[in-house]
């Protein structure tokens, strides 16, 4: 019966941990050299969290023991010695069980106690905890130490409470150990525990048959001894180890690929996972292969058939190689696993898998099992069929916050955190690795000491600033949920019906619930969030009120990591340079930029100019012609660029709109000033009206588009030709275009450094092209021109763009002349990002939209 104390002015205790595993035990040691009082609930009667829980055959760590285990403290590591590369869940919890007896943590845990509930009291800003058994608690601080994989999911198959048998779960196995000696045995589920469990299990059963929805990837452990490299890199340099676990993607400290699948060969491709397969790590196989494993489809095929050919050469019978071959995932996009002669199993004459997609379970039996095709008997029956995983143990209290709300009531669509440490609504609740946090997408030992230290770098902190209480403001919470989608919409992930989408539970969410930016970027957002005064936090107590709201993280993840690299080369600024020095900078730079998609053809020519022979490039997609046409005008600032210039973009347009894409040259600057440019895209124009048909183009199906500075000579030539009567223009793209010469706007104050289009290399492309007294004539400034009875304009403008300001005036201006527009803000983007095909993924989106724009305009046209 659970019992919940009254409402003290002082807490019993100032610190309350729920759960005694890893976080638990570091969170208490934590708090109590900092001079925190604690007490920790545990509903086990001994330490060990999912290590004292998860006891099935086989149950092992998945990240070599160098690197899953404490590294807090130097004289631990000195005392403690890993047994092996993976460690058995026995070592793992005699492990804890010395860390609980070398800081004498047991003197506060309460064992055999489970928090039933907890209340938070708005009037005494405490939080009143119920136990069962009683008596309750109450403390300041509420810090859930409930780890990721520790709820069990129900089952849910037809029939399960029927059979007589017996009947055990990997994921609350037995203390005891169980005997399948000669026994019949069923096994339901082939993911983690499934694929430890099943080659023990077979070794003592009489017959063993595995039920399989869905096959997982698997790579061999061949474990054994930790590797003598492994140990000789910590030993030379402890410290320098652990520092790059913690700055690593998944806090282990490996060099990541740099190449993409592309650009390897097939033999260099197979040399890579042949070595990742013989180190036995997740690590190897997840980061060392090719950048792009997590992101692009095509690549990750590359793996997916190497792993298929492998499992099909390691068992015999070729209709159960092929059942184990997963093809409804991209690899990574499930939790991949470790194993130790798992595929073998299946050679065994006494171990049968059934393929439940071809023949699924209709219900469980007094005796056993029944498909649709055919009944088995059993002895016992194993389910291994996971977790309510990152949210589960959570919301599995009844945690209510202000108002009376209930953390499962504000989550019912997905967990809503900031940081994965906190929520709103929700005062002094930590949550330790809680969703939206890296957790199982990393070496967790590394994310769980990061946690707790931040919790207690807080905590010290509000103690020195005379606060009680810290809750996140709405905005950063929201901000920071918007940045973990932007993160994982980037990747493969969200495509695969995994658990890290909430998958497995019926009716749960589905959403991404980890943070899949790396271990690196988060610890850099979450110390950023401390540095700055707590950012997106208000803070409150007797030393007063400190709300310092915002969004810690609103580049796109993508974006940001180009802006960081570009940061670390350290170039000159290319408004350091002359003209000729630009042009060869970028030049080089092109080179090695990714090419963009396939289209059905791509034809140089030349057209006449005013001053002479303008290049062009034409696409033309790989439907049959005639196509609507587009002319393009490149980038560059009137003074760098070519016809080829942004090549990628315009394979991508082609391809993505179905319309042929003309990319024309014109002179630049300083060589040809104003107005050079600007005549010669319209004599382009004019060329190409006259010629649509020559080129494969539609008559009266004739678009214009451009980027930056091609933005402007698009909206310009769009005037013109509407006061020329002709060429007839059905519609204009204007990717962050250049719309007026004003500098004093806010977005060249707010983005005017730091996002590679800044406000003095502008101001360099103003005064290689165009004399002051010029910069507010119309063809320079459109803005300020006549703007009626223009054709249709789709504008897009970047969040993090110096031309932002001047790209949403001119569509409002358009708009209020009368013209169809619509304008497109580019979240998180600058200036550049959206053009960069192949690297900067968050573009494809409004690169999407701006294809769509292109075929809308033709779609309005007659037929």
């Amino acid at each position: 019966m659970a019992e919940t104390n009254g409402a003290p002015t002082q807490p019993d205790v100032d610190v309350v941990v729920v759960g005694a595993g890893f976080a638990g035990l570091y969170m208490l040691h934590k708090l109590r050299g900092l001079g925190f009082t604690a007490t920790v609930l545990e509903a086990a009667d001994d330490v060990g969290g999912t290590w004292y829980w998860n006891r099935y055959p086989g149950a092992r760590c998945d990240i070599p023991t160098t690197d899953y285990t404490f590294g807090f403290d130097p004289e631990l590591e000195a005392e403690w010695t890993w047994s092996e590369k993976y460690a058995t869940q026995p070592e793992i919890l005699r492990y804890l069980q010395f860390v609980a007896e070398r800081y004498d943590l047991r003197r506060d845990i309460r064992f055999r106690t489970r928090a039933t509930e907890a209340t938070w009291d708005e009037s005494s800003k405490l939080w009143r905890i119920g136990t069962d058994p009683g008596p309750g608690v109450t403390a300041r601080y509420y810090v859930m130490a409930t780890g990721c994989l520790s709820v069990p999911k129900e089952v849910d198959i037809a029939g399960a409470d029927r059979f007589r048998g017996e009947v055990y779960f990997t994921s609350r196995w037995p203390h005891e150990g169980v005997d399948f000696t000669g026994k019949r045995v069923g096994v339901i589920g082939t993911g983690s525990s499934g694929i430890q469990s099943i080659p023990l299990i077979a070794a003592q059963a009489s017959e063993l048959t595995v039920f399989q929805r869905t096959p997982n990837f698997s790579i061999p452990a061949h474990n054994g001894p930790a590797p003598q490299s492994s140990l000789a890199e910590l030993a030379a340099d402890r410290a320098g180890y652990r520092d790059r676990a913690k700055w690593s993607r998944i806090g282990v400290p490996r060099e990541p690929a740099v190449e993409t699948a592309a650009q390897l060969t097939p033999e260099e491709r197979k040399a890579r996972f042949d070595a990742a397969v013989a180190e036995g790590t997740l690590g190897g196989i997840l980061a060392s292969l090719w950048a792009d494993l997590g992101t692009n489809p095509e690549a990750n095929n590359l793996l997916r058939d190497l792993l298929h050919d492998r499992i099909r050469s390691i068992v015999r019978d070729p209709e159960t190689a092929e059942a184990l071959c997963p093809t409804d995932h991209y690899f990574g996009t499930k939790r991949p696993c470790l194993d130790t002669g798992y595929y073998e199993t299946f050679n065994e004459p006494h171990v049968k898998l059934v393929n439940l997609r071809k023949e699924p379970i209709t219900t469980v039996t007094e005796t056993g099992i029944e498909t649709a095709e055919r009944s088995f008997e059993f002895d016992a029956i194993v389910y291994a069929t996971g977790f309510d995983a990152m949210t589960g143990a959570i919301v599995g209290v009844d945690i209510t916050g202000k108002g009376g709300r209930t953390l499962k009531e504000k989550w019912d669509d997905g967990p809503h955190t900031y940081l994965g440490l906190l929520s709103v609504g929700f005062p002094n609740l930590f949550m330790v690795t809680g969703p939206q946090s890296p957790s199982v997408l990393s070496n967790m030992a590394v994310s769980i000491e990061q946690h707790v230290e931040w919790i207690a770098g807080c905590l010290t902190d509000m103690r020195e600033g005379g606060y009680t209480t810290i809750e996140p403001t709405q905005t950063a919470e929201e901000g920071w949920e918007r940045h973990n989608g932007d993160c994982a919409a980037i990747t493969l992930h969200p495509t695969a019906n995994s658990w890290y989408m909430g998958a497995n539970v019926p009716d749960k969410p589905r959403v991404f619930l980890a943070y899949i930016g790396g271990v690196d970027a988060y610890r850099a957002v979450s110390d950023e969030v401390r540095e700055k005064r707590y950012l997106g936090f208000r803070l409150e107590g007797p030393g007063g009120v400190q709300e310092n709201d915002g969004v810690v993280r609103r580049v796109q993840p993508d974006v940001a990591m180009v802006l960081d690299m570009m940061a670390s080369l350290d170039l000159p600024p290319l408004e350091s340079m002359s003209p000729a020095e630009a042009r060869a900078f970028m030049d080089a730079t092109n080179a090695d930029r990714p090419t963009g998609p396939e289209v059905g053809e791509i034809v140089d020519g030349v057209l006449p100019g005013p001053a002479g022979d303008l290049a062009y490039r034409l696409y033309r997609p790989d439907t049959p012609g005639p196509h609507p046409l587009v002319v393009y005008y490149h980038g560059g600032g009137w003074v760098l660029g070519s016809a080829d210039s942004d090549d990628p973009l315009c394979r991508d347009l082609c391809a993505r709109s179905g319309a042929a894409i003309i990319s024309v040259d014109y002179r630049h600057g300083p060589e040809a000033r104003f107005p050079a440019s600007h005549d010669d895209a319209w004599a382009a124009l004019r060329w190409v009206g006259d010629h649509v048909t020559e080129l494969g183009g539609i008559p009266g199906q004739l678009a214009v588009a451009g980027w930056s500075a091609g933005g402007n000579l698009a909206a310009v030539v769009a005037q013109q030709a509407r006061d020329a009567g002709g060429p007839e223009l059905v519609g204009q793209l204007l990717l962050t275009p250049v719309t007026d010469s004003d500098m004093s706007r806010p977005s060249y104050t707010e983005n005017g450094e730091g996002y590679v289009l800044t406000k003095p290399l502008m101001e360099w492309f103003f005064d290689h092209y165009v004399d002051p007294a010029d910069r507010k004539d119309p063809r320079m400034a459109p803005l300020h021109a006549d703007l009626a009875n223009l054709p249709p304009a789709v504008i897009i403008t970047g969040e993090f763009d110096p031309l932002r300001d001047e790209g949403n005036a001119y569509a409002e201006a358009l708009e209020r002349a009368g013209n169809q527009v619509r304008l497109i803000p580019a979240r998180g983007h600058t200036h550049t990002s959206m053009t960069m095909v192949d690297v900067v993924l968050s573009g494809a989106p409004y690169r999407e939209q701006m294809a769509e724009a292109i075929a809308g305009f033709f779609a309005r046209v007659p037929a």
